[in-house]
């Protein structure tokens, strides 16, 4: 096998672009707390498995021995680089849907405020977004998607499109992000909604009491109030969001085959 490696270096070095492209966008992976090393092992262990599958008969008149380092090789290895992060890049929309739903009701919580840097999205989020974000990454580590991921999209991609593909159909690629993005905000609002519409009924309720009671100063009191029937509806919601949270990674991941399906036509 190592043979053969060597023997067809350029080829190999395409596909280990691919690979760790991908590698470096997905979620938890791309982490800082993440060793390099251990990125770049992964990333050549993938692309060991795979290489023996993988057909090059695409590549056979652009590839080369002699050309291995001229100018059109580099745009191959950058679209098949491109090509992982993609794939990166849409599993990171996917769990963008959480955090996002995460600040929609912090705000109404009151934990707008209480922000800090979150390690997975890399971003500064929300205590609500992370919370949720996190749940969203055990769900998908209990469930063996990264397994798909890797085994089912990933080989799936080397069998249906490669960096020439990736030219001509710039449009389905331009669709295919548009439509990942606008499932992010429906995903995530669908996560909120209930949690957003029983505070905004409270904060309602809170309203008319107070000005029929001024006395009582209920708006003063009010913020511990939202803040622990937040968690409550947190709490009791959690089995739900879970499968919620299932059935977006399964959509996720039926749309990512669907798009290597359209490339493979």
């Amino acid at each position: 096998m190592l043979d053969s490696i060597i023997a067809k270096a350029p080829y190999f070095l395409l596909v280990y672009a691919r690979c760790f492209a991908m590698i470096v966008t997905l979620p938890l992976f791309s982490m800082r707390a993440v060793n390099r090393r251990a990125k770049l092992a992964l990333s050549f262990y993938m692309a060991f498995l795979m290489f023996s599958a993988i057909d090059f008969t695409a590549y056979e008149a652009l590839v080369a021995e002699d050309q291995a380092f001229s100018l059109q090789f580099l745009l191959l290895v950058m679209g098949e680089a491109l090509i992982g992060l993609i794939m990166g890049f849409f599993l990171q929309i996917i769990f963008a849907a959480f955090s996002t739903a995460g600040q929609f009701f912090a705000f109404q919580m009151g934990f707008s405020a209480a922000s800090a840097y979150d390690a997975l999205s890399q971003v500064e989020n929300p205590l609500m977004g992370q919370y949720l974000n996190l749940i969203a990454m055990l769900v998908f580590m209990q469930n063996h998607w990264f397994q798909m991921i890797f085994m089912k999209g990933l080989m799936g991609s080397f069998k249906a499109m490669n960096a020439l593909s990736l030219v001509t159909g710039t449009e389905t690629v331009a669709r295919f992000m548009l439509k990942g993005l606008t499932n992010l905000f429906a995903d995530a609002l669908v996560i909120a909604i209930p949690v957003m519409g029983t505070l905004l009924l409270v904060s309602v309720a809170t309203g008319l009491l107070s000005k029929a009671a001024p006395q009582m100063n209920l708006l003063s009191e009010g913020f511990p109030v939202m803040i622990l029937l937040a968690f409550f509806l947190i709490l009791n919601m959690l089995p739900a969001m879970s499968d919620f949270f299932t059935r977006a990674f399964y959509t996720g991941v039926s749309d990512l085959t669907a798009f290597f399906a359209e490339f493979g036509k």
